[in-house]
């Protein structure tokens, strides 16, 4: 695996991203953190480095043959702009959890020498369609991850960032899904830079590298959250572990909840736009990745392709997971001045009512509503449950976790 190769070949193909200082995470740390931009590159992600590194070095046949991929949308940004550049035709097939705009953005980039298949619920259930039409069809399967020139097309970044800073950063902090990206970076600087702390970052519900290097092999995830897309991977390759076990890479989780919190505070605060695994490094600082003040730190910001018809759902899970947001179950007696009364008794005055469903049943003596309340601090709800336990009416909390929760979120 070439990595120096592979950053000739992506001269003057891929961009440059900036590496960037971040005020707001060096206060939070007390660390010097950095942020390397690869939500800047060409399709809004890292994905172009590996797609194009491994389809430069095909033969006239193989290139004629045509390309084919899986994708939860980045990769298939970067194989489009690289058939595109390449003049190679190439089909994407991507699950049906892919947002929008990743999917227009594929087409966009790869123009008429792109066809976009959408198939399957998962990453896994696209790239196995993938596979079958490689294998009857004789086009080259172009890997997100699990291939040699795919991880060192991705490892050029580890070349960039320390050509950027000028040395070596003491920590170095990596998304992961199948694990292309961290075996590439992991490799380098393990071979060149020894010394750097790698760490890679998993979330909570599809934390399928920590499974692997646990087991000492890839392994299948039964349950997996596909929220964080760009990450939501039920199988690592078969190429990376083996690289990210010699790297002696460190493996953190973070739950989605956070990643969402970071998010808006990307938004909110820095002014940058970051999909659910482009906030992945960022969110495990001081949450599983602890750093020392006075460290260099870079985390890399993988990508900004997000949906905006998603930050409702963004907004939900931070609020939950920073236990501002809170769900119950009231039964109210079929009588004028019930409602008020809750408000008077219940509800306090921070507390705001966000949801609200209820349905009038004729014949009947009481009725339940659905309600969900925002509250001011977390350390709020215990008064507030206390309220509940004190008013004449008969107040259900919806656990986070059980099956009625999920229903809501």
């Amino acid at each position: 695996m070439d990595i120096e190769e592979a950053v000739k070949r992506l001269d003057d193909v891929a961009v440059r991203t900036p590496l960037q200082r971040n005020p707001r995470l060096s206060e939070r740390t007390g660390a010097e953190v950095w942020l390397k931009r690869e939500d800047l590159q060409i399709g809004r992600s890292y994905k172009l480095r590996g797609a194009y590194n491994l389809i430069a070095q095909l033969d006239e046949p193989a290139k004629k043959a045509g390309v084919i991929c899986a994708s939860a949308g980045n990769h298939g940004q970067g194989l489009a702009y690289s058939c595109h550049t390449l003049d190679v035709h190439g089909r994407v097939f991507v699950p049906r959890t892919t947002p929008r705009q990743k999917k227009d953005r594929i087409k966009a980039l790869g123009g008429s020498q792109i066809e976009v298949i959408v198939t399957g619920d998962t990453y896994d259930d696209a790239a196995a369609a993938a596979s079958a039409e490689a294998a009857s069809t004789g086009a080259t399967m172009v890997p997100a991850f699990d291939d040699p020139r795919t991880v060192a097309g991705q490892g050029t970044l580890a070349v960039e960032l320390v050509d950027q800073l000028g040395g070596p950063p003491d920590v170095l902090v990596v998304p992961v899904g199948g694990g292309g990206l961290i075996a590439g970076v992991a490799t380098w600087m393990a071979e060149r830079h020894p010394g750097v702390r790698i760490v890679g970052v998993e979330p909570a519900g599809a934390a399928s590298m920590t499974a692997a290097l646990q087991a000492g092999e890839p392994v299948t995830l039964e349950q997996l959250d596909s929220f964080v897309d760009g990450a939501a991977v039920r199988r690592v390759g078969d190429v990376p572990l083996p690289l990210v076990a010699a790297a002696g890479v460190e493996m953190v989780t973070v739950p989605e909840g956070l990643v969402c919190s970071e998010m808006l505070a990307l938004y909110q605060t820095d002014g940058l736009i970051a999909e659910p695994a482009g906030a992945l490094a960022a969110a495990a600082l001081g949450n599983g990745v602890d750093v020392k003040p006075g460290e260099t730190v870079v985390c890399l910001l993988s990508g900004g392709n997000n949906d905006v018809s998603r930050y409702g759902e963004i907004l939900e899970r931070s609020l939950i997971h920073e236990g501002l947001k809170h769900y119950f179950l009231v039964t109210f007696p079929q009588e004028p001045g019930a409602l008020r009364q809750f408000l008077d008794d219940v509800l306090g005055p921070d507390d705001d009512i966000t949801l609200f469903e209820y349905v009038k049943r004729n014949n009947r003596e009481t009725g339940v509503a659905l309600v969900g309340i925002e509250i001011g601090r977390p350390a709020d709800l215990a008064v507030l449950l206390e309220r509940m336990d004190a008013a004449p009416l008969k107040i259900e909390r919806i656990e986070p976790g059980s099956s009625e929760f999920r229903y809501l979120v």
